[in-house]
């Protein structure tokens, strides 16, 4: 190892607290270091304090936390600067790439704007050429098309917008990057490619890395070190190879264990074939881009963007049918035409014997309490303002399924059935008070609480770390048992796809490519797509 390009000694770290609540320390004791080509993972549960220790590094932490410890990058005590030195260091030191590029970027500037407010922030020296040439230049190292800078953040996919965030951390030339989950929304196909240019391109320019995930083996793929975070302290480290094949502490062993049984999957019953409970037939979900009034004379009427492209799909009452596909090869859009939240462009959705696309918005109003959703970042679909108990009953009322009197004891009844107990500590939280693993367990309870007969689970545990992924997976199959659920489960992770559900289908460019039982697509696959798919997902058994 170079000498320390950053060196953690002793941090802890405690955000905010009301003076009802005690202090607790979210970042507990920890020391590291990273040199320079270093490449270190940090991985650990939801709430372990992993991104707490990348938002400390750049002093990004809200107002009041308490922090001690000491933190050096290069020569400099980090949490004695000034804030016109972290501003200064924020890019052309420590250069930070975020999980969700869209909520960073402004929707209103180009992708050419962004980059050049970032060099003249930092750099005023540089003329207009120079800083267009530094932009394609950078644009072009992350294999962003030079054609495509005057695009906005919309226009991109959700791996193209990552490319811009890691492109805005390179243009500084940093020492060090901190990406902090950067491939969590992704497919595995985009996820492999984005971490192997960001790899690439750390050892090019000989830049450290801090790779926050909750995915081991990911991080076991694209890492020469791991570090373990466990209740805010950091309970091992090591080579990635060595922590893999000899993990010492019990939670390092709970979490590769967890990992290992995901991968492996299980023998999956095959339901019954009788009518099927959701039948799609020749569905079509056609979108225009609305021209530019010079381009409607120029180039004519636009394309139309074939998101679902004539598909035909059957799902049986008390299966688990997995959805897979790349970012951007319209799962989602799939689900939401099912759902009837946009209307086909042409073809049938079938539900229970009952043709969704003939009814009024107010018959299918009428349908949602047996078709039900979960959704993949709980806290985003939870309303804040209301407590955990309010937003639960909610469907209830919406339905007419309970009065305010009798709704608080079903809620109770549900929350103690999903692990959330006891009942009465958790009803009157607020979802911000709750670790990610309690979050899905509420936003469960709450498209369970109207016993629908379909549920939708759109990505619903890829925030979550591998020990926690397979106690929420668990429970939904507890709870598919006891309430007769059929689960349509869209997912980019095949290690999930493979533990949880009984068919796979694949999908690629708005068509289902491929299609059968679980074991079948992941030992024979007959598409080509199916077989890039299987072949980007990181596996543990490599590193062994």
């Amino acid at each position: 190892m170079d000498a320390a390009l950053l060196r953690v000694d002793d941090l802890r770290v405690a955000y905010p607290t009301s003076r009802s609540r005690p202090q607790a320390w979210a970042v507990d004791g920890v020391s590291f270091s990273i040199g320079a080509g270093d490449r270190m993972g940090l991985v650990g549960e939801s709430g372990c304090g992993k991104s707490t220790i990348g938002r400390a590094v750049m002093r990004l932490l809200p107002q009041g936390s308490q922090i001690e410890g000491n933190i050096q990058f290069q020569d400099q005590a980090v949490l004695e600067l000034s804030a016109s030195e972290m501003r200064q260091l924020r890019g052309e030191g420590i250069g930070l790439v975020f999980q969700d590029p869209m909520t960073r970027l402004n929707p209103l500037m180009t992708i050419k704007a962004h980059c050049l407010e970032t060099l003249k922030a930092h750099q005023l020296r540089l003329s207009k050429a120079e800083a267009q040439a530094k932009v394609l230049e950078t644009l072009a190292a992350v294999n962003i098309p030079a054609d495509r800078w005057r695009q906005y953040p919309h226009e991109f996919s959700g791996g193209m917008r990552q490319r811009v965030a890691i492109a805005l951390a390179l243009l500084l030339d940093p020492k060090l990057i901190v990406a902090d989950e950067p491939t969590t929304s992704l497919d595995v196909t985009v996820a492999a490619q984005i971490l192997r240019e960001l790899t690439r391109l750390c050892a090019e320019r000989e830049m450290g890395l801090l790779l926050i995930s909750h995915d081991l083996a990911l991080v076991s793929e694209y890492c020469d070190r791991i570090s373990v975070m466990y209740q805010g302290k950091m309970v091992e480290t090591g080579p990635s190879k060595t922590l893999l094949t000899q993990p010492q502490h019990d939670y390092t062993k709970l979490l590769l264990q967890a990992a290992l049984d995901l991968q492996a999957g299980e023998v999956k019953e095959k339901p019954a074939e009788d009518e099927p409970l959701l039948q799609v037939k020749g569905l079509k979900q056609y979108f225009t881009l609305a021209p530019s009034l010079v381009g409607r004379f120029l180039s004519g009427p636009s394309p139309a963007i074939k998101a679902v492209d004539d598909i035909n799909l059957e799902i049986y009452g008390g299966e688990i049918l997995g959805l897979v596909g790349e970012s951007g090869c319209g799962k989602s859009t799939l689900s939401r035409t099912i759902l009837q939240l946009v209307r086909p462009t042409s073809g049938t959705v079938t539900f229970d014997q009952i043709n969704l696309t003939d009814l009024t918005k107010a018959q299918v109003r009428g349908h949602r309490r047996d078709i039900q959703m979960i959704f993949q970042d709980p806290l985003a679909c939870l309303n804040p303002l209301m407590t955990v108990g309010q937003g639960i009953a909610e469907p209830l009322l919406i339905h007419q399924l309970a009065t305010a009197k009798t709704a608080p004891a079903m809620v109770r009844s549900m929350l103690a059935r999903v692990g959330l107990t006891p009942p009465e500590d958790y009803e009157q939280r607020y979802p911000s008070d709750l670790s990610g693993g309690q979050q899905q367990r509420v936003a469960i309870a709450r498209s369970l609480i109207t016993h629908p007969k379909l549920v939708i689970c759109d990505e619903p545990v890829s925030m979550l770390d591998a020990s926690i992924q397979t106690q929420v997976l668990d429970l939904m199959k507890e709870l598919k048992a006891e309430f007769q659920l059929t689960y349509l489960f869209i997912t980019h992770d095949l290690w999930v796809a493979r533990f949880f559900c009984d068919r796979i289908a694949v999908m690629h460019q708005g068509k289902i490519v491929e299609i059968g039982p679980t074991s079948q697509i992941f030992s024979q696959p007959q598409h080509p797509y199916t077989q890039t798919l299987l072949d980007a997902a990181p596996l543990l058994a490599k590193t062994h």
